[in-house]
C-alpha cells in the first residue's frame, strides 16, 4: 500500500505534487484509491477524472459522508458510480466499520474481477482532433505502458518535466522522434488562432475538467450546494478579518500559555520530587555495591540528576502545550493562522506556511526545522529553516516563565494571567523578529519573489480528544523529550566534570566563568550567566540549574526550592531587574539547542546554513543586551 502526497490536480506545482503525479503516471501499481472529501465533492473529482484518464483500475473513496449528512448534503454514490464506471463506496474513515466495503472493492478492482468503464473526459472538438491525429504516432510507442489518449494531451500541453518521465517510462524519446516532434508542432500551430496553443492549452484542459465535474457534482449531489455552513462563515468572518483575526489569535495564544503555565506546574513539582527521590534509591545502591565516589558522582550527580531536571522541567509543559496545539489543529484553526500571517510573511518575502513552522517552534524549534518540509520553495523553506528559533521554544518557556513570575509578577491575585500577558509578549517580539529576519535574508542572501501557495480552509470539526492527546503524546511529546534527554545525558557529564575538576584551586566551570564575566558585563549580565547559556547547548532547560550550581559552589545541578528563595539568591549575587530582562532577552534569542542544529545540517545539508542559523539570534541576542546596558548605564537605571 503506497500513501502518496495529497495533491487535487496531476498538474503539478511543487516537490510532493510531483512526487504524486509521477507514481500514478509511471508507476507500477494494481489500483488506485482516490480519496474525496464528501462535503466539497466537487473540488476532488477533478484528480478523480484525471486519473481514469490514466488507468481503469480505480476506486473512488468518499470519506466523511457522515459529516456531509450533518450538513444537509446527499450523495448518491450508486449514480456516481454508473456515471464514473468504476467503484464508489462511502466511507467514515473514523469508524472502522465502514471500511470493509472500500477494501473490498479495491481487491476487485486489483485482481481485475470486477470490470470498469470509466467515462471518457471530452475536450473542445478542435483540441479531440488534434488529439486523434496525434494518437496513430503515439499507440506504436506506448503499448500497454501509457494511454495512447493520454500522452497525446501531454504532448499538446507541452509540460517538459512530464515528458521527461513519459520518455524514461517508455524508453523511447519522444522529443527527438522527428516525425511526432513535427506532427505536435503542427497540431500546436493549428489550435493557436482558438487560443488553443501552448500558452493557453493548459487553461482549455482545467475548463473540461471543471465543467465535467460540475456536471457530475449536480446530478449526484443535492441539498446544500457546499458544505461550507452558516457556522464556518461566521466564524470566519471572526478569525480571518485583519480587524478581528489578529486580537482573537492573540487572546488563544495568551489562553495557550496561562493554560501551560498553570497546569504545568504541580506535575512538574511532583515529577521532580519523584525522580530526585529515586535519585537518593540510585545513590544507595551503587554505594552499596562499593562504586568509587567520582562515578558515583559522574553517573548519578552527573548524568541522572541532569536528565532528572529536563524530564521534569520539560515533560508536563510539553504534555500540555502538544495537545492544546494538536487541538487547534484538528479543529481547523491553524490553517486560518497561515491565512492571517500570509500578508505579513509575503511583504518579507516569504510565504504563510512558514506561519505554521513558526507555530510548530514553540513546541519544539527541531520539530519546527523539520517541518518547514511542507514549504515548497526551496528559497521559502531555507527562510523558514534559518529562522524558526527565533521563537523561544518549550526548553525556554520554564525559563522566561521563572523570570516573570520572580522579577515582575511575583504572586498577587492573578499573577498568572500577567505571567501568560507579558510571555504573550516576548512571543510576540520573537514573532516581529522572525518577520525581520526573514525580510532581511530575503533582501540579501536569499533574494527572490515570493512564491503562491494552495491554502484549503477546511470545515470547522469537532477533534477526537482521545486520539488527540494520545497522537500528541506520543507523536510528539515523548519523541521531543527521547530526543532531548538523549542529548543531556553526555552534557550532564560533562558539565559535572567542568564542575568538580579543579585547576589551580578552583574549578573549570569557575575559570570559565571568570573568563566569559567582561563580555558577560558588557550584555548587563556575568560571566556565570553566560557560562550557563554556553553550557546549555545541549539543552535550553538547564541553563537556571546551571547558574544556581555555579552561585552556590556545588559539583551538581541544584533543586530550586520556591521562587521566592531562588529570587533571593539571584539578587545576592547581583541580579536586578535590569539583569533578569538582559536574560530574558537573551533566552529568547540566543543560538539554538544542539538537536536543532543537527536538525538544521540534516535538512540544509550544509554547516554554512547551520553556522547561520546559530549566529543570527545570537547576533540579535547580543545587540539588544548591549543595547539596554548602554541605555542604562547612560540613564543610570
Amino acid at each position: 500500500m503506497v500513501d502518496l502526497p495529497g495533491t487535487y490536480s496531476l498538474m503539478a506545482h511543487s516537490a510532493e505534487e510531483v512526487v504524486a503525479r509521477d507514481f500514478l503516471c509511471f508507476g507500477d501499481y494494481d489500483a488506485v484509491c482516490v480519496v474525496c472529501d464528501a462535503t466539497a465533492l466537487e473540488r476532488g473529482m477533478n484528480l478523480v477524472l484525471q486519473v481514469l484518464e490514466l488507468t481503469d483500475r480505480v476506486v473512488v473513496c468518499v470519506n466523511l459522508v457522515d459529516e456531509a449528512r450533518r450538513k444537509g448534503i446527499h450523495l448518491d454514490l450508486e449514480l456516481l458510480a454508473r456515471r464514473l464506471g468504476v467503484p464508489v463506496v462511502g466511507t467514515q474513515a473514523r469508524k472502522k466499520g465502514s471500511l470493509p466495503p472500500l477494501l473490498s472493492a479495491l481487491d476487485r478492482v486489483a485482481s481485475g474481477r470486477e470490470e470498469t468503464s470509466p467515462l471518457p473526459l471530452r475536450y473542445p472538438h478542435r483540441i479531440e482532433d488534434a488529439i486523434t491525429a496525434l494518437e496513430e504516432l503515439t499507440a506504436p510507442l506506448c503499448g500497454d505502458r501509457l494511454s495512447p489518449r493520454w500522452l497525446a494531451v501531454k504532448l499538446l500541453e507541452g509540460d517538459q518535466s512530464l515528458l521527461a518521465g513519459a520518455e524514461q517510462a517508455l524508453g523511447a524519446g519522444l522529443l527527438t522522434d522527428g516525425e511526432l516532434a513535427a506532427a505536435v508542432g503542427e497540431q500546436q500551430e493549428a489550435l493557436t488562432p482558438w487560443d488553443m496553443g501552448p500558452e493557453h492549452f493548459p487553461d482549455r484542459l482545467v475548463a473540461a475538467l471543471a465543467s465535467t465535474a460540475q456536471a457530475l457534482c449536480q446530478e449526484v449531489v443535492t441539498g446544500r450546494e457546499t458544505g461550507y455552513s452558516p457556522l464556518d462563515r461566521k466564524l470566519d468572518r471572526l478569525l480571518t478579518s485583519p480587524r478581528t483575526g489578529y486580537p482573537l489569535m492573540l487572546c488563544l495564544l495568551a489562553v495557550v500559555f496561562w493554560l501551560t503555565i498553570v497546569g504545568a506546574n504541580y506535575p512538574s513539582q511532583a515529577l521532580s520530587a519523584l525522580l530526585f527521590s529515586l535519585q537518593d534509591r540510585l545513590s544507595a545502591l551503587l554505594l552499596g555495591w562499593g562504586v568509587p565516589d567520582w562515578l558515583h558522582g559522574a553517573l548519578v550527580l552527573g548524568v541522572y540528576r541532569t536528565l532528572a531536571w529536563v524530564t521534569s522541567v520539560m515533560l508536563p509543559p510539553m504534555a500540555i502545550f502538544f495537545p492544546l496545539f494538536t487541538l487547534l489543529e484538528d479543529a481547523g484553526y491553524l490553517p486560518r493562522v497561515a491565512y492571517d500571517l500570509d500578508r505579513p510573511f509575503h511583504r518579507c518575502g516569504a510565504c504563510g506556511k512558514q506561519a505554521l513552522t513558526m507555530a510548530m517552534g514553540f513546541g519544539c524549534n527541531a520539530a519546527g526545522v523539520v517541518g518547514c518540509r511542507i514549504v515548497d520553495s526551496p528559497r521559502e523553506r531555507l527562510l523558514a529553516v534559518l529562522t524558526n528559533s527565533f521563537v523561544p521554544c518549550n526548553g525556554r518557556l520554564p525559563t522566561l516563565i521563572s523570570l516573570i513570575t520572580m522579577f515582575f509578577v511575583m504572586g498577587g491575585p492573578g499573577s498568572s494571567l500577567l505571567s501568560a500577558g507579558l510571555l504573550t509578549g516576548l512571543i510576540l517580539l520573537g514573532v516581529g523578529a522572525t518577520l525581520a529576519a526573514t525580510k532581511l535574508l530575503s533582501a540579501t542572501l536569499l533574494k527572490g519573489v515570493p512564491s503562491s501557495f494552495t491554502l484549503e480552509l477546511p470545515p470547522y470539526r469537532r477533534p477526537q480528544l482521545g486520539k488527540t492527546i494520545l497522537r500528541s503524546v506520543f507523536d510528539r511529546t515523548l519523541f521531543v523529550l527521547g530526543r532531548a534527554a538523549a542529548v543531556a545525558a553526555p552534557a550532564g557529564l560533562g558539565l559535572w566534570v567542568l564542575a568538580n575538576v579543579q585547576v589551580g584551586g578552583a574549578t573549570l566551570l569557575a575559570r570559565l566563568a571568570g573568563f566569559l564575566d567582561p563580555l558577560g558585563r558588557i550584555m548587563g549580565m556575568d560571566g556565570v550567566i553566560l557560562c550557563a547559556f554556553l553550557l546549555g547547548l545541549p539543552a535550553n532547560e538547564i541553563v537556571l540549574p546551571i547558574i544556581l550550581m555555579a552561585y552556590l559552589s556545588q559539583g551538581s545541578l541544584t533543586e530550586l526550592g520556591s521562587l521566592e528563595q531562588l529570587r533571593t539568591l539571584l539578587m545576592a549575587n547581583g541580579w536586578t531587574w535590569h539583569t533578569a530582562v538582559c536574560v530574558a532577552i537573551f533566552t529568547l534569542f540566543h543560538w539554538p539547542c544542539s538537536t536543532t542544529l543537527l536538525t538544521v545540517k540534516k535538512e540544509t545539508g550544509s554547516w554554512k546554513w547551520t553556522a547561520l542559523a546559530a549566529l543570527l539570534p545570537t547576533a540579535l541576542g547580543f545587540a539588544a543586551c548591549t543595547g539596554l546596558t548602554l541605555l542604562g548605564r547612560l540613564f543610570a537605571v
